[in-house]
């Protein structure tokens, strides 16, 4: 598995670099934005780890680019800016992660092999798709086997981050930080509640149902395969 890491600060792109290395992956280090959308598309990848703030063609710009080019690697923006407002506009580019500085590497580890195993999610043309469930980024519209399926705010928005991240268990405090931003507070069945009523939106009445409690983990989203 060969990785491109596009980060500037220099000790945390060799300790990146270094790291990953140890991990088993063929590792390319590009230290501003015009050198890493260079190499992101001349050359074959399984994996963008990409900064926010480089010299040059910012993060933002370079999967602007990428996936203009149809590029379509997954990439995970590992950025200091931790601002709602800056992972909701990484994931609206098409990033498949955000994770904020400083961070433990176990989890950076953990999330890649996790894009790796899954892949990306499928897009296409502003929709994600999970078997015969579709929601459309652009429309905010959200329909199951041809059936339309009216969906709060907060509901369509837990729906976008089980479809990004189809496959993986996702935990409460993910879940709670992504949605809500706010940090997990286990007194409270927020969460619970709302993907209750989620899913009696976009499973009970179907046959096949898609989101699966994982006891003493979280919750997951599994499409059977075709």
């Amino acid at each position: 598995m060969k990785i491109l890491i596009i980060e500037d600060e220099a000790k945390t792109g060799d300790y990146l670099r270094q790291g990953l290395s140890e991990a088993g992956f063929v590792t390319d280090l590009a230290r501003n934005g015009g050198d890493g959308l260079h190499l992101a598309l001349t050359t074959d990848y399984d994996l963008l780890v990409l900064d926010v703030m480089l010299p040059g063609l910012t993060g933002w710009q370079v999967l602007e680019a990428l996936r203009a080019a149809g590029k379509d690697i997954p990439v995970i923006f590992l950025t200091a800016r931790d601002e709602v407002e800056d992972r909701v506009h990484g994931l609206e580019l098409g990033a498949d992660d955000y994770l904020v500085k400083p961070f433990a590497f176990s989890e950076l580890l953990a999330r890649l092999r996790t894009l790796l195993r899954r892949g990306r999610a499928q897009v296409d043309n502003g929709v994600l798709r999970a078997a015969d469930l579709e929601l459309d980024l652009l429309r905010r519209r959200v329909q199951r086997a041809g059936r339309r399926i009216d969906l709060t705010a907060k509901e369509f928005a837990l729906l976008e981050l089980f479809m990004r991240r189809r496959g993986e268990v996702l935990p409460r405090s993910l879940i709670a930080s992504q949605v809500w931003d706010m940090n997990f507070d286990s007194d409270t069945n927020v969460i619970e509640v709302a993907v209750r009523r989620l899913r009696a939106k976009v499973d009970e009445p179907f046959e096949v149902r898609l989101i699966r409690t994982i006891r003493g983990m979280g919750y997951v989203l599994e499409a059977p395969e075709a």
